[in-house]
């Protein structure tokens, strides 16, 4: 099957999205309502532009030899696209630094413990680093680390998030720590929180935190660090990797689930039939609005409106999904447990990047 050959779109007229922001009506009841949504044949506008391949070779064959290679930790849990249009790798074994044209090293990054597992920009450009030693704050312009050592409730760091003010909260697997990102720190620290383990993070449309736990998810005021609300006895319990979609409602992956949430009563909208007893562990938007969802066997894009199943990619270094970059360097960047790879629009499997891949002996 050719990547994005078959595609379905909806088309949803702008009464009917602002009826999605106000009501909360659910996609299957809308679904059901053919004089509300009508489901047209026509092609999803892809994220990336259907570009003829470049002359000089994409992406690196060649590798530095990695001693030890059977006991490196080829697990790439971040991806972080920066202010210049470059695209940051973390992995077992550090931060590196690539142009995603062209998929050339162009720095790397050392740190006191290699095992990285969330990343963020902040507003000013600055990459902080969420490892399992704790927090980094490293500068683009000068690939140094400029501020680490922060008293976090725990030093292993799983999610990061910047708030609308500007602020860096970093979910540890003991609560959550509230960031100044100009001096480097802790402004508040959030250590009862419901279901302990801060796994994943994202904003709702009133600049509020949404914190993925063990136990369901949590709403917290970003101005007072209160918690607003908590929502438990989701299928699958644990919140493992959260976004908000283009109507503001929640995407939650469990393992066992994905699931649409109004952010505003707490209601699960949909249960994602595809996806339904499958263990999500990451999601992210594209440009065009469609969903690309990594599970533990395999990568999904979806159609947002009805969670069917546009494409599927072949071609990865594993199955087991960790991390997923859309639209950077006109591609789609995906971190796996064995490695990292890419795949643009008119290509039939992903490549992988073999600087970060384990090698077939």
């Amino acid at each position: 099957m050719v990547f994005f050959r078959n595609r379905t779109n909806l088309f949803i007229s702008s009464s009917l999205i602002g009826l999605f922001a106000v009501s909360g009506f659910s996609d299957r009841i809308l679904a059901n309502d053919k004089k509300l949504l009508r489901v047209k044949p026509s092609e999803v506008t892809p994220a990336y532009p259907f570009l003829p391949p470049p002359r000089f070779k994409p992406l690196p064959n060649i590798r530095r030899r990695i001693q030890n290679r059977k006991e490196t930790d080829f697990r790439v849990k971040a991806l972080q696209a920066d202010y210049t249009g470059d695209l940051w790798v973390g992995y077992g074994r550090g931060l590196t630094r690539i142009n995603p044209h062209t998929g050339e090293i162009l720095a790397r990054v050392s740190l006191p413990n290699r095992a990285i597992g969330a990343m963020v920009q902040d507003k000013v450009g600055r990459l902080w680093v969420g490892t399992y030693a704790g927090l980094k704050r490293v500068d683009p312009r000068s690939n140094e680390i400029t501020a680490q050592n922060l008293f976090l409730p725990s030093k292993r760091v799983l999610s990061l998030q910047v708030d609308k003010r500007g602020y860096v909260w970093a979910g540890t697997d003991n609560g959550l720590a509230l960031i100044s990102p100009d001096e480097g720190l802790i402004m508040t620290t959030l250590k009862k929180l419901p279901g302990v383990s801060a796994n994943a993070m994202t904003l709702d449309a009133q600049g509020h935190l949404w914190v993925g736990t063990l136990d369901g998810l949590v709403r917290v005021n970003t101005a007072s660090a209160f918690i607003i609300k908590q929502i438990k006895d989701l299928p699958g319990t644990i919140v493992q990797t959260l976004a908000i979609d283009s109507l503001g409602l929640i995407w939650a992956g469990t393992p066992n689930n994905l699931l649409v949430i109004n952010p505003k009563t707490g209601q699960i909208l949909r249960s994602v039939t595809a996806l339904r007893e499958r263990n999500v562990t990451s999601i992210s938007f594209a440009k065009d609005k469609s969903v690309w969802v990594g599970t533990d066997n395999g990568l999904l894009r979806l159609n947002p409106y009805t969670g069917a199943v546009l494409d599927r990619v072949a071609g990865l270094p594993s199955g087991r999904i960790h991390s997923i970059a859309p639209d950077v360097g006109n591609k789609l960047w995906i971190g796996t447990s064995e490695g990292l790879a890419w795949v643009m629009p008119n290509m039939e499997r992903a490549k992988p990047h073999l600087a970060f891949t384990r090698a077939v002996e």
